[in-house]
């Protein structure tokens, strides 16, 4: 790992690729969207409404995403004396420091909008009883009621239920269960498409390609990279990773923000875990200690509505002063009726774990939740890779800084999604230069070159999260993340030394390609990342907690990384001079 200040990011030369079979077909296509979110779908349609070919591909079924499992709501000024420059000021004190003004600027006044556009596309929101207006509630960091929901708390499958309605009535091409892997680009290092693998239920079957001179990725988070989480288990990094070695810039990656109030299962939990959406507080409901006690008041203005860090960060400190493992989430206060209305999800993930929130608290504590970093996108979702968008979780637009306010990620996947659409649509579909490369799986001119990253074993998955929780979760410090990092270096050796010798090494062979192995290689990739600038961050800011650097400081570290991994594999730490970012590379 090396860093060097402030130069651009190197050009794109010999690149790295996971191993994988040649494509043994190909589709052509204006636009290829990876991703069924909120982000990639209305992407998506715009584009097809522009008159672009677009195609979707997904991980799994479309309506299988993180957008799914979002509970709370969206965030936008809809209601009566709010405005967008108060939702920017709130906006502003989560991200600690670091979100980019102007682009929390352009979500909160083009966010109100969008969301009407999202109702007009056949979202049906909650409404106040008796009355049209969009019911709003609060979650934590907001002094509005500001959340538009659905559902009671199904919001994100509403939305999701709206958009693939859409997308399938318009008649866009789509290929389901099919894990992107790599980015193809020209011989200019322009994108020209994305190779994949699709999981045997598709339209087609094993790895190929999709040739398009627009790639839009929306492939969500990584929290999968911790072995509990709120994440769906489609949520491995891959977005991140293969822009990574696609040459792009990533940012912020070390704050993971990990949800505070998640149904605590037991210190052997893995995978994914129910949430306990933040709009449960919004509505009253209580943190307590074994005891009863309200340990929020007093922490923070707004109490129990403190921005999500706060909260999580007190959960923690409650649970070690006490010797446990978990605090409680108190709402039997609502009674029974207000329960099945507003949160029939919830009641009934409660109920299935044999806890009832209507006669008991609820047992809660911290999970990985949401990635405020990403791969890093100017205004309009373009990266740094010519071609290349990002929108949703997977990106990094400077909105959310250190801390994601609540019910922000929805609102903005949409409006970022718009813009990626406008910018794509605004200009004539980019013609393949001379010498660009034609066939599947190639890179473009005559002797450029790949390196095929060596893959990890399947079982390889339950280490790095296993590490990464131990080391990088919610409390870090030197000795943890150097700890860390090792153990994920030693797994990246033990992966390159049985690829070189080609046969078993200390009892492992190298992995045969597949779907699983994918996702290991992916989910080691953005560890390192994480780690590597929660090593540098040496600070506690937003949702990154260093024990051994528990104050904020903004001379130093009011700034990001911009990281880059080179074709050895190296990282490469940049630090911008401001909390601001430096203009993309314009495709």
């Amino acid at each position: 790992m090396t860093a060097t200040g402030t130069a651009p990011a190197p050009a794109p030369g010999t690149r790295i690729r996971l191993t994988a079979p040649a494509p043994g077909w190909s589709i052509d296509a204006d636009v290829v969207v990876v991703g069924s979110g909120v982000a990639g779908l209305t992407a998506a349609l715009r584009c097809a409404a522009a008159g672009r070919r677009t195609v979707v591909v997904t991980k799994a079924r479309l309506d299988d995403g993180s957008t799914r499992w979002a509970q709370g709501g969206i965030a936008a000024a809809l209601g009566e004396g709010d405005t967008p420059e108060q939702h920017l000021a709130d906006t502003l004190v989560a991200g600690a420091g670091l979100c980019d003004e102007e682009a929390v600027r352009t979500l909160v006044t083009e966010g109100p909008d969008a969301v009407h556009r999202l109702i007009a596309a056949g979202a049906r929101f909650d409404t106040a009883p008796g009355s049209d207006e969009i019911a709003l509630t609060r979650e934590g960091g907001h002094h509005r009621r500001r959340i538009a929901h659905a559902g009671g708390d199904a919001t994100g499958a509403e939305i999701s239920r709206a958009l693939v309605q859409a997308v399938r009535a318009a008649g866009l091409r789509t290929i389901e269960n099919a894990l992107v892997l790599d980015l193809l680009t020209d011989a200019e290092g322009r994108t020209s498409g994305v190779t994949l693998h699709v999981m045997g239920e598709g339209q087609h079957d094993g790895v190929g390609a999709v040739h398009a001179p627009a790639v839009v990725l929306a492939t969500g988070g990584m929290g999968q990279v911790f072995s509990a989480t709120t994440n769906p288990a489609v949520s491995t990094g891959d977005g991140v990773a293969l822009a990574l070695r696609a040459g792009a810039e990533v940012s912020d990656l070390e704050f993971v923000q990990f949800h505070p109030t998640v149904l605590y299962l037991g210190p052997d939990a893995e995978g994914q875990q129910p949430l306990i959406s933040e709009a449960v507080r919004g509505e009253g409901a209580h943190l307590v200690d074994a005891d009863g006690t309200r340990f929020m008041l007093g922490q923070h203005e707004l109490a129990e509505l403190a921005p999500r860090d706060i909260v999580a960060k007190a959960i923690m400190s409650r649970a070690h002063e006490q010797g446990v493992e978990h605090m409680y989430l108190d709402g039997r206060h609502f009674g029974a009726p207000m329960w099945e209305s507003r949160f029939p999800t919830i009641l009934a993930a409660c109920r299935g774990h044999g806890i009832d929130p209507v006669t008991e608290p609820i047992p809660v504590a911290p999970a990985a939740h949401y990635a405020s970093g990403g791969i890093r996108t100017d205004l309009h979702g373009r990266t740094t890779v010519p071609g290349l968008y990002a929108c949703g979780e997977v990106a990094c637009t400077g909105v959310h800084g250190a801390n994601r306010l609540a019910s922000n990620s929805l609102l903005e996947g949409l409006v970022f999604a718009e813009r990626i659409a406008a910018d794509i649509t605004r200009n004539p579909v980019p013609q393949p230069p001379a010498g660009a490369a034609t066939a599947a799986g190639a890179t473009g001119a005559a002797g450029s070159a790949h390196r095929d990253v060596p893959l990890l074993a399947p079982e390889t998955r339950t280490a790095v999260q296993r590490i990464m929780t131990a080391g990088a979760g919610v409390l870090r410090n030197a000795d943890s993340l150097a700890q860390a990092a090792a153990a994920l270096d030693r797994l990246r050796h033990a992966a390159d030394a049985a690829a070189e010798a080609g046969a078993p090494t200390a009892g492992h062979k190298s992995p045969e390609p597949g779907v699983e192995a994918w996702e290991a290689t992916n989910l080691l990739c953005v560890a390192r990342v994480l780690v590597a600038a929660a090593q540098r961050r040496e600070e506690t800011r937003g949702c990154h907690w260093r024990e051994d650097h528990p104050d904020r400081d903004d001379a130093s570290w009011r700034r990001h990384f911009r990281i880059t991994m080179e074709a050895d594999r190296a990282l490469t730490i940049r630090t911008t001079q401001t909390a601001g970012f430096p203009p993309a590379v314009a495709p």
